[in-house]
């Protein structure tokens, strides 16, 4: 009953950004809602596996953010692109809307990540001009719960693997493909995993309003034994953030270009909303 009085304010003040009420449906078959709690096994092996095998080649990245009251979403983060986990590459982009992610009408700013091995490059934003900010990937923090740093979906995948608990929650339809579903929950550290001072000092606050942060994790298992789609969520009542991810086309080729040494400023830190 606590949980249905949560502000949300607390609830934007760690996701800015990321919704129980606009959370895609589309895996769920019947069938899985419908069928019997599966045995008390920890099937946290088998995700891990999953997440290993996924990390050893590419994918196509679909991934959506929103954050929402359970009747409307507030903010949505979209993040698509090619990621090519094996090769240290990857090229994404961010676009940051007022509302759901499918709504046109609550356009916002877009911005372009290049990954090259230790270096991430942002820009793309129009009114710089072709200007790029470089960031080390493994200097990067998440600034905000369910927030990967700079995007990254490697962080994703790595919080997903260590999902306390997991159990399967059955099997499902994933982009028209059979899926085993596995449900587990984040413990705190694997929550505040590589994030800022700041970022764990705001869900010190949020507690002190809100009590335990519960956040959950699924994992979707294709037949080859990869990852086809996580989601990591934060129900707040009727509302909460979700994130989720949806992977495709893997072992596609990706090439990126990084921009010109003249184009690029060098920067300690990236941090704002669409960067995690």
């Amino acid at each position: 009953m606590r949980r249905a009085l949560i502000p949300l304010g607390a609830a934007a003040l760690l996701c800015a950004g990321c919704s129980g009420g606009a959370a895609d449906k589309a895996g769920q078959s019947p069938k899985a809602s419908a069928s019997a709690p599966a045995p008390d096994v920890d099937h946290g092996a088998a995700v891990k596996a999953a997440v290993a095998a996924t990390v050893k080649g590419s994918a196509r990245i679909d991934e959506t953010i929103e954050m929402g009251d359970g009747t409307t979403t507030m903010y949505s983060l979209t993040i698509e692109g090619d990621f090519d986990w094996a090769g240290a590459k990857g090229r994404l982009k961010t676009g940051l809307r007022m509302g759901r992610a499918s709504d046109a009408a609550g356009g916002g700013p877009e911005m372009e990540q290049i990954f090259s091995g230790g270096t991430v490059y942002v820009g793309g934003f129009p009114d710089q001009h072709g200007a790029w900010g470089s960031v080390r990937r493994d200097k990067a923090e998440a600034q905000r719960i369910l927030r990967a740093p700079l995007n990254d979906p490697e962080h994703v995948l790595k919080q997903v693997s260590l999902m306390r608990g997991a159990k399967k929650a059955g099997e499902e339809q994933v982009g028209g493909r059979p899926t085993v579903h596995y449900r587990g929950r984040l413990d705190d550290g694997t929550i505040m995993l590589r994030m800022s001072e700041r970022g764990r000092t705001k869900i010190a606050r949020a507690r002190q309003k809100i009590g335990e942060l519960v956040v959950y994790a699924d994992a979707w298992v294709g037949r080859d034994g990869r990852i086809v789609r996580t989601r990591l969520s934060w129900p707040l009542g009727a509302g909460g953030c979700t994130a989720t991810m949806n992977l495709t086309d893997f072992g596609k080729a990706v090439r990126v270009t990084v921009p010109a040494p003249g184009k690029v400023t060098p920067m300690p830190s990236a941090d704002g909303p669409m960067l995690g």
